[in-house]
C-alpha cells in the first residue's frame, strides 16, 4: 500500500502511550503514525482543570493534524475518541481520508457523552468524580473493564492510566456539518468480550447507512490485547 498517516486517538483513561504496540507495527510497516494526548490526561495529566472540556479534545486534534501538516489521515478513534474524530471531521474535513471508530461512542449533534450511556454508568461515574475529586475527574476503573485480563498487560495499562475530566462526558458535540462530514466511515467492534455501556453506540452504526461493519474478537482496549490483527486491519482500511 502507499504510505499513508495514521493518526491514533486514545479513549478515556487512557494516552497516547496505550497505541505504543500498534503504532510500532505501523511504523515497521512503513506508516507514518501520530499518538496525540489530550489534554488533562497520560503525560498531560498536568493540565487537568475544570476548563477541559470535549472542545478541548477537539481542538487538541485538529490542532496536531494542522501543525504536523498531516494529509490524507486514517483517524482512528478508541471508546470516547469516537467523539473526537467526528469533531476534527467536522472542522478540518479536507485533511482526513477515513474515519475509523474503534469500538466507540457514536454522538448526534447536541448530544452529550452522557446522553448515551446507561443511567447507572452515568450515576456511578458521577459518584466516583464527587467522591474522589470534587466533580473535576472520573477515576480510571480496573484495566478488566476493558477486557483485560490480569496479568501483565493489565499492570501495563493500571499504572498508565490517569483521572478522566468529568466536564468532557457533560459537554455536548458541536457540529456545523452533517455526521461524518461526507468521509468514510467505519466501525471497528471488539466482540469478546463485548464492552456493555457502549451498546447502544453499536445500535445506531447499524441501523444508519453509509457505515462499513467490521469486528475483531477481543476486548475493548484492542490495541492492547490484539495489536497485530488491528495493525493488520488499520493497514487494510488505509489501503
Amino acid at each position: 500500500m502507499a504510505r499513508r498517516s495514521f493518526v491514533l486517538v486514545h479513549g478515556a483513561y487512557h494516552g497516547g502511550w496505550c497505541w505504543a504496540r500498534v503504532a510500532a507495527l505501523l511504523r515497521l510497516a512503513g506508516q507514518r503514525v501520530l499518538t496525540p494526548t489530550h489534554t488533562g490526561l497520560g503525560e498531560r495529566r498536568h493540565l487537568l482543570s475544570p476548563a477541559v472540556t470535549l472542545e478541548t479534545f477537539i481542538a487538541d486534534l485538529v490542532n496536531a493534524l494542522e501543525f504536523e501538516e498531516l494529509e490524507d489521515v486514517v483517524l482512528v478513534g478508541h471508546s470516547f475518541a469516537g467523539n473526537t474524530i467526528t469533531g476534527a471531521a467536522d472542522r478540518c474535513p479536507e485533511r482526513i481520508r477515513h474515519l475509523v471508530y474503534l469500538d466507540s461512542m457514536i454522538l448526534e449533534p447536541g448530544e452529550a457523552p452522557f446522553d448515551i450511556l446507561p443511567a447507572s454508568v452515568v450515576a456511578e461515574r458521577i459518584r466516583l468524580a464527587r467522591e474522589s475529586s470534587g466533580g473535576l475527574s472520573i477515576p480510571p476503573p480496573h484495566p478488566r473493564a476493558f477486557g483485560i485480563p490480569d496479568g501483565p498487560d493489565a499492570e501495563w495499562v493500571g499504572r498508565r492510566m490517569t483521572p478522566h475530566p468529568l466536564a468532557t462526558f457533560t459537554n455536548r458535540l458541536r457540529l456545523a456539518h452533517p455526521f461524518g462530514n461526507g468521509l468514510r466511515r467505519t466501525y471497528l467492534c471488539c466482540t469478546d468480550p463485548i464492552y456493555g455501556p457502549l451498546e447502544a453506540a453499536r445500535q445506531r452504526v447499524k441501523e444508519k447507512p453509509g457505515w462499513d461493519w467490521r469486528e475483531i474478537r477481543t476486548g475493548h482496549d484492542a490495541m492492547v490485547t490484539a495489536p497485530d490483527e488491528l495493525a493488520r486491519m488499520l493497514i487494510d482500511l488505509g489501503g
